[in-house]
């Protein structure tokens, strides 16, 4: 076939196309092809019509000022949001320095926390004020100590999903305007409160977490189950100071060599 049969061929389908379009006009009673008509020499264009605008979005309201922690502390005070305030000689809110770059935070306070107000005030926070004190740190000074819960659960019982729920929003409150550089979060609740999850202390223990998807969260053993008399207390409590020797080292905190004993004077060698 020749470029000549090619453009004939081509010809003859448009044409064909073209009777076809011509006879669909007929039978709907069209007697010819409309046509547009050019402008009048001089005439003005008619102005093409304004787009739509999308009405302007309106401005988010400003977002509520945060509150300062000695009015969140108020507002605990007389909080009635669970069962827990009917039992409660007074709420305990924080103890430590709100400016430090490290927080503990455990489960809720216990009955001397209860009488005095302040967490970790009995033998569980002696213990917790030596481990920092091991750290190279002050408990006043360089660390901020708070709960999950703010009031004493009766006969320090865990506290129920209802009451954790009311009181968790408190808590994060407290720690956005506390602004630690890392949590450590001291037992079963602190851990699964903070990081949403099921997965048991023993087996999260030592491994860095994020706390909102932006604080470092180290989880660890909480002092009342170092105290607590079992075969598996040396191993606790050998597993707590590493954790903490991993915040020391995030935090540039110089550890402490363990030093040498002095031989026994006059002693010589054996």
């Amino acid at each position: 076939m020749t470029p000549n049969d090619d453009l004939r061929a081509e010809l003859a389908g448009v044409a064909a196309s073209l009777r076809a379009y011509l006879e669909v006009q007929a039978d709907a009673g069209t007697t010819g092809i409309p046509r547009r008509r050019p402008p009048a020499p001089g005439a003005a264009l008619a102005p093409a019509p304004a787009l739509a605008l999308a009405p302007a979005l309106a401005p988010a309201p400003p977002s509520p000022p945060r509150r300062s922690l000695p009015q969140l502390a108020a507002e605990v005070a007389s909080c009635t949001r669970c069962a827990l305030h009917a039992t409660r000689t007074q709420t305990v809110f924080s103890r430590g320095n709100p400016e430090a770059a490290l927080c503990f935070v455990g489960e809720a306070p216990g009955a001397d926390e209860d009488a005095q107000g302040l967490p970790f005030v009995g033998r569980a926070g002696q213990l917790l004020d030596k481990m920092i004190a091991a750290m190279g740190l002050s408990p006043e000074r360089d660390a901020y100590v708070c709960n999950i819960i703010k009031c004493r659960p009766p006969g320090n019982r865990r506290p129920e999903p209802e009451e954790t729920l009311a009181c968790i929003p408190y808590l994060h409150e407290q720690l956005a305007a506390v602004k630690p550089k890392v949590i450590v979060a001291m037992g079963n609740t602190a851990v699964s409160t903070l990081l949403n999850t099921k997965i048991g202390i023993s087996k999260l223990r030592g491994q860095w977490k994020l706390y909102n998807g932006t604080t470092l969260v180290m989880p660890t053993y909480h002092p009342s189950y170092l105290l607590r008399p079992s075969p598996q207390q040396i191993d606790a409590k050998r597993q707590a100071w590493e954790d903490l020797q991993a915040v020391m080292r995030e935090l540039d905190i110089p550890l402490k060599r363990p030093q040498a004993k002095s031989p026994p004077k006059g002693g010589g060698e054996a």
